[in-house]
């Protein structure tokens, strides 16, 4: 499988990319989004065909944190879970994929998907993205993660998204490292180094923070697994500030949720 994404500044894009995508012939299992939580009550309005009138499907309330529910009534006939997101509250995951990215996979697995197919769903999911789609709810936006099973099908689901107004990830990415540049600039200069030169071993020190395997573990703790991750700078010292930084981030977000 070959994974799609795009960032939508509203729900209607996504709403509208979803159904075309579902003309086109992909599947349910193949249509993934994540929401910010203030969108539950949008979710009503995704009729689950072409021909379905608004508020068909039944959105699912529920306690936040776990599996919320599946069943046919739910729109575009897929599962629907809600977790937790530091910095972000309340996130919904419409479909597998998207629940593996909020870590909830397995809560809603066994009623979408089994097995060999669970596996086909969710193997190649770019989890190391996951600080990217994280931001972009926490600014109200909606991703969506279309996933293709050849070529053709893959440019068929891009051109879908980009007809649709969606952001690419690549383009997220570095929006948001822009808005993060000038703090830790100003960090980094304030303890002798040069940014100017250090930037990029900085940059990925912060993001390798940013992973699902990372996150919360000291530098020292995860060497194992930034040597084989980043072999040739995990060792250089911006690279270590870098790492140490994201975690201070990653941190602030779950203390500001706290205060929330």
């Amino acid at each position: 499988m070959q994974t799609i994404a795009g960032i939508f500044t509203s729900f209607e894009q996504a709403r509208r990319s979803a159904l075309e995508l579902s003309a086109r012939g992909f599947s349910n299992d193949q249509i993934n989004l994540l929401a910010p939580g203030s969108s539950i009550a949008d979710i009503e309005t995704i009729p689950s065909t072409e021909g379905e009138q608004p508020g068909m499907g039944k959105a699912v309330g529920g306690v936040v944190g776990a599996a919320v529910g599946t069943a046919a009534g739910v729109p575009l006939g897929m599962s629907i879970a809600a977790a937790f997101v530091p910095g972000v509250g309340p996130a919904v995951a419409i479909g597998l994929a998207a629940a593996t990215l909020l870590g909830i996979g397995g809560a809603i697995g066994g009623g979408a998907a089994g097995g060999s197919l669970e596996s086909a769903l969710t193997d190649g999911l770019p989890k190391d993205e996951t600080f990217v789609y994280e931001d972009a709810l926490r600014q109200g936006r909606t991703v969506m993660l279309a996933l293709a099973d050849n070529d053709d099908r893959t440019e068929t689901a891009r051109r879908i998204l980009q007809r649709n107004g969606a952001e690419s990830i690549d383009a997220a990415r570095e929006q948001w490292w822009i808005g993060m540049r000038d703090a830790e600039k100003e960090h980094y200069i304030s303890q002798g180094q040069d940014f100017a030169q250090d930037e990029n071993e900085y940059r990925l020190g912060f993001e390798s923070a940013l992973r699902s395997q990372t996150r919360g573990i000291s530098y020292d703790e995860a060497k194992s697994y930034l040597k084989n991750s980043y072999p040739n700078i995990y060792q250089k010292e911006a690279f270590r500030c870098g790492y140490e930084r994201g975690q201070v981030y990653r941190r602030s977000l779950i203390d500001q949720s706290k205060n929330n």
